[in-house]
């Protein structure tokens, strides 16, 4: 799976992005420094189930830190966006066509409201971090729309006369962008147009169609960066008028700071944390000692820098994902090398015992007899939903 981040240039984009891969790509304060997508690793925290079992696991795909697993993300950082975009402003377009495998966005603006929609960073404070997430919107829809009404009239005469399903053209037409036919006909239940007669749709029924999807197969998070230079009431009156999109506030710049100085000794922190304490303070300059007060202020105020918590909410509440440990051993928990827990997946929610078993390997999906609880010693049939923090063992023909 992978997540975008994206935004208009200057609001922390690549900041954020940074802070949670531990990348050293550009940053600057001035728009376009990024000039090409950034791809990255980030992770996601789960209890590692192996403090049940008294014994220490053998991680390999995700690290195990203090009985916390951390799975792994796949990140991709868009170069800034302005409006205009989906018309090529900007490479915009380009830059779009970045996100097509992406399977939510993450979108940083500027809470503080000191960068104006070209990106120009300003400090006035009067800009509506509100309308950046608007326009964006608008912008992703304009571009989906685009990919979808692409030769529409033409080919959805050809299928209504041939008898195809609307659902199945839709999903030919969309395979670029990762949306499901689950997605597809979710959508289609919700917007008011003929289904059967794709020919009659309008532009503004496609327009309203490529809304849809985009919210059903790619839903958005608002990371409202620069925290440490506003107040929650700014946050809540964002969240306010964005309604639902949730909204998480972020220091993305002073959780970089705390990663690199955790990585440098200077600091015990990990990501996530309410707080962090010093391992020396007499290490520290007076510049460091400063920049580190502030961090503890902000994280005083706001709970955390926030950075952590916004890439969790989006996997776990609007992708809802699930972790499931797969072993061949149900009764030590390990795979046939004696590894215990080696590997942690993220699923999404309802993934079925087969479904899993395809995902750790074709061939074990193909051949699926029934998989087995590891706590319970239950078998489960094909179409048993996984739980979450599950241990399972899939039973196969050899």
């Amino acid at each position: 799976m992978e997540v975008g981040v994206v935004g208009q240039p200057n609001v922390g984009k690549s900041t954020f992005f940074n802070a949670l891969t531990l990348l050293d790509v550009p940053m600057a304060p001035f728009p376009f420094t990024t000039i090409a997508p950034n791809r990255g690793i980030a992770a996601v925290r789960s209890p590692c189930p192996h403090t049940e079992k008294g014994t220490p696991c053998t991680p390999g795909n995700a690290k195990c830190v203090d009985g916390t697993r951390w799975i792994p993300v796949n990140m991709v950082d868009v170069p800034g966006l302005v409006p205009g975009a989906h018309e090529g402003r900007g490479l915009g377009h380009r830059f779009l066509d970045e996100l097509r495998a992406a399977d939510g966005f993450l979108q940083v603006v500027d809470l503080s409201g000191s960068t104006d929609a070209e990106g120009v960073i300003d400090n006035s404070g009067h800009h509506n971090p509100a309308e950046e997430v608007e326009w964006l919107q608008e912008e992703l829809v304009a571009w989906c729309g685009e990919i979808l009404s692409r030769e529409f009239g033409r080919q959805a005469r050809h299928i209504e006369m041939e008898g195809l399903k609307t659902e199945e053209f839709l999903a030919q037409r969309l395979a670029g962008l990762s949306i499901t036919p689950a997605a597809i006909s979710a959508a289609l239940r919700v917007v008011p147009i003929d289904r059967e007669h794709p020919s009659k749709w309008t532009a503004a029924d496609r327009t309203e169609l490529a809304r849809e999807l985009l919210r059903v197969a790619k839903p958005r998070e608002v990371v409202a960066n620069k925290c440490d230079r506003a107040l929650p009431a700014q946050r809540d009156r964002l969240a306010e008028e964005i309604r639902p999109v949730p909204v998480i506030a972020t220091s993305a710049d002073q959780e970089l700071t705390l990663r690199r100085a955790a990585r440098a000794g200077l600091v015990r922190y990990r990501p996530g944390d309410p707080s962090f304490t010093l391992t020396d303070p007499d290490r520290l300059s007076p510049a460091q000692r400063r920049a580190l007060d502030g961090i503890a202020e902000t994280m005083k105020r706001w709970g955390s820098t926030g950075v952590q918590s916004a890439l969790e909410s989006m996997i776990f509440e609007r992708l809802h994902r699930i972790v499931v440990y797969p072993v061949e051993d149900e009764t030590h928990w390990t795979d046939s090398r004696g590894r215990v827990l080696p590997d942690a997946f993220l699923l999404p929610a309802g993934t079925t015992a087969r479904a899993m078993a395809y995902r750790v390997h074709t061939d074990l999906g193909e051949n699926f007899i029934r998989a087995i609880d590891a706590r319970t010693h239950r078998a489960l049939a094909a179409e048993h939903p996984m739980e979450p923090n599950s241990v399972v063992r899939i039973v196969a023909r050899k």
